[in-house]
């Protein structure tokens, strides 16, 4: 049988962590857990683990030194599932911006022929809340911008909600991979591109944490912008 995870980075998400757990754990259909945890100071490695003796074969938990961000934290994930020989591997934000909801209609969509399904908030026009709206023209134009500089024709090229094929990760060298904010999301999509494989946009509704605090910065912001570009040079001259 086809095995399923969701990996799930964390820093200080004590506040979300156990009820995303448990609405992944809700699911009727099934779906392993693994948390990349970077040392939160708040306990969210702590709780995890006292979760473990509840759902000891269904939730992994792998804690890093620090906070090294957000794109080395799925890449890690990703190593670990394609050793642990998982068919679907997904990427979710623990604060419910992404509706565990949603997971099997991503994985549908990858059992029926995608090599990535990306949970897309602009697919059927602009499906964000409680987002101010300085927030979502900078996210909708972002992913406009990459659509210009790349040609790829993904609507959401920043959606951080996302199933992967085993094959389709495999086919990236997941080592190259070196952007971690916005330009990480950019960049696994553009690498997927780059190999003509299969992307696939369902439409999901995203909406903004009400607990905790997000990490955006504009440091993440300014490497999305730049690192676009230079993802397109390296196609070009197949540095990749």
């Amino acid at each position: 049988m086809a095995k399923s995870i969701v990996v799930i980075p964390t820093y200080n998400e004590i506040e979300n962590i156990e009820s995303i757990v448990r609405a992944v754990f809700h699911l009727p259909e099934n779906f392993d857990v693994l948390v990349v945890d970077d040392n939160s100071p708040d306990g969210t490695a702590r709780k995890v683990v006292a979760l473990q003796t509840e759902f000891n074969q269904q939730l992994f938990l792998q804690v890093r030194e620090k906070k090294a961000g957000l794109g080395t934290a799925y890449v890690h994930g990703f190593k670990w599932a394609l050793e642990n020989q998982y068919d679907y591997i997904f990427e979710m934000d623990a604060d419910f911006s992404h509706n565990p909801n949603d997971l099997p209609r991503l994985l549908h969509a990858c059992v029926n022929g995608a090599d990535m399904a990306v949970g897309s908030r602009y697919s059927t026009g602009v499906n964000v809340v409680n987002w101010p709206l300085s927030r979502v023209l900078l996210s909708y134009f972002a992913s406009i911008y990459v659509r210009v500089i790349t040609g790829m024709k993904v609507h959401d090229a920043t959606a951080g909600f996302v199933c992967y094929k085993k094959s389709a990760l495999e086919k990236i060298n997941l080592n190259k991979v070196k952007f971690v904010g916005y330009a990480f999301q950019i960049e696994m999509k553009y690498r997927i591109f780059a190999k003509k494989l299969k992307i696939v946009e369902i439409p999901i509704i995203f909406t903004d944490r009400t607990k905790g605090k997000s990490k955006m910065s504009s440091s993440i912001i300014k490497e999305a912008v730049f690192g676009v570009v230079l993802l397109r040079v390296k196609k070009i001259f197949n540095t990749l």
